[in-house]
């Protein structure tokens, strides 16, 4: 009886279809009922091999191949025709098993690691429902949840107003910051373009982020207009040398603009003194941004923050929360302390099939404008959730915990033979040297630094 009912529905279907160039519109695109039984089956793979064993020490970080190798072990070929169900599965495995485990206890690497489950079914919740935030009418959630994350960061820099946007990541943080000095400076440059203006100078320490040279380079300021700026023996930058170096590029004519201070560099960990930085600034009328991509989390911490000390006074900040609080890369704010709308009077292009301004809700939740972006990810909503669930206590806890951790490794370090740490941390850097036993009894000079490095 059910076999006939399935064949009269196809007949109907097909007699009341309509054709257009050869292709039925009104037919189904997708079987809807295998659709839904595969991202089941995928989801339990998920949870068996990725999520039941992140904290899994037996585990391995990382079933390493070559690439050639491994090119050939995930049959990475699109075909013409689309493959079974069951042959997607596998390849889900062998993508899982050939992958780095960044959730992984002994997952050692840059800046970022281990696994936040709130954050992940976050994550999980906008994959499905597939947003994008640039107006109220298609993502009214994710853009008050935008909102609401990014008011309670500005009151951790000690702002009382201010106004911001999440970015995918901090180089790019970086380039809105510096886009948006340039603005401020010369807001003409927006309509005309670069001729005729003069040489723009910007100053950022010898230990700043690369993407300082990028956004520099990508924004047709030129690299060569990047004024390095020298730091002490921890890896700080040097006031005095800043102002010697906004003193020079005002007598070779040009035009100092930004200077960019970092809240906890790449390598050492180093926080430039923001206050010192701060007074260079006010005193020449140069914008301050500090990228605190990685250490501005500090500021969750009543004992840490200290680091962070004057960064109340900076014109913008970049800050990433999927780094030491874990909420899922990309989650990465910038942050503005002006109030007048300068980032959308920047970034906007007055898009009337999206923005319009007669619709029937007010029109200020419509803040895609002030992103260079069309489509955008709900980022915030990753770091939304894990502040909910943890609180902030919870994420508090979780930044004095990782740099208790860094504590706990330097003594380890000092007690062990064959490690040389190379400073005493003020983050969660900590930066050593392995000595092999064939040099410990030599001593330290150019061959011995030669023979190390190889």
């Amino acid at each position: 009886m059910e076999v006939d009912n399935n064949k009269q529905e196809v007949f109907q279907r097909k007699k009341n279809a309509v054709l257009v160039n050869g292709v039925i519109l009104n037919g189904p695109i997708t079987d809807s009922k295998a659709g839904e039984k595969f991202v089941e089956e995928a989801c339990k793979i998920i949870m068996e091999e990725v999520v039941q064993k992140a904290a899994d020490v037996t585990e391995k970080v990382c079933e390493w191949q070559p690439p050639e190798k491994l090119k050939k072990l995930l049959d990475l070929e699109m075909r013409d025709t689309g493959e079974p169900h069951q042959k997607l599965l596998q390849l889900c495995q062998d993508i899982i098993r050939y992958s780095v485990k960044t959730n992984h206890p002994r997952f050692f690497n840059q800046l970022y690691a281990g696994i936040d489950y709130y954050s992940l079914v976050a994550r999980f919740i906008t994959e499905a429902l597939n947003p994008s935030v640039y107006t109220y009418e298609v993502s009214p959630v994710f853009l008050l949840v935008e909102e609401a994350v990014l008011k309670r960061m500005i009151e951790f820099i000690g702002w009382k107003e201010g106004d911001g946007i999440f970015n995918p990541g901090g180089s790019v943080s970086n380039m809105y910051a510096m886009n948006l000095a340039r603005y401020k400076y010369c807001p003409e440059i927006k309509e005309k373009g670069l001729s005729g203006l003069p040489r723009l100078v910007l100053f950022a320490s010898e230990e700043c982020h690369y993407s300082m040279n990028k956004a520099a380079s990508f924004l047709g300021i030129g690299t060569q207009n990047i004024y390095f700026i020298a730091t002490d023996e921890r890896g700080k930058m040097i006031p005095e040398e800043l102002e010697k170096q906004v003193q020079r590029a005002r007598k070779e004519g040009a035009a100092p603009f930004l200077v960019c201070a970092t809240a906890g560099t790449t390598v050492l960990g180093a926080f430039d003194p923001l206050d010192k930085v701060a007074d260079i600034c006010e005193k020449y009328g140069l914008w301050l941004h500090v990228d605190a991509s990685w250490g501005g989390s500090a500021l969750m911490s009543r004992k840490h923050r200290k680091l962070l000390q004057g960064i109340h006074r900076a014109d913008s900040v970049a800050w990433n929360p999927h780094k030491m609080l874990m909420a899922g890369i990309q989650c990465c704010a910038l942050l503005v302390k002006d109030n007048s709308d300068l980032l959308k009077k920047c970034y906007s292009a007055k898009a009337s099939y999206l923005f319009q301004q007669d619709k029937f809700y007010d029109v200020s939740y419509d803040t895609g404008d002030k992103s260079i972006q069309c489509s955008r990810r709900p980022d915030a909503f990753k770091f939304w959730m894990t502040w909910k669930a943890l609180g902030t206590a919870g994420l508090e806890e979780r930044v004095n915990r990782a740099l208790a951790l860094a504590s706990y490794l330097v003594g380890e370090i000092k007690k062990r033979e064959g490690f040389q740490l190379l400073l005493e941390p003020e983050y969660a850097n900590i930066c050593f040297w392995y000595i092999p036993p064939s040099l410990r009894k030599t001593e330290e000079g150019p061959e011995f630094w030669e023979k190390l490095h190889q």
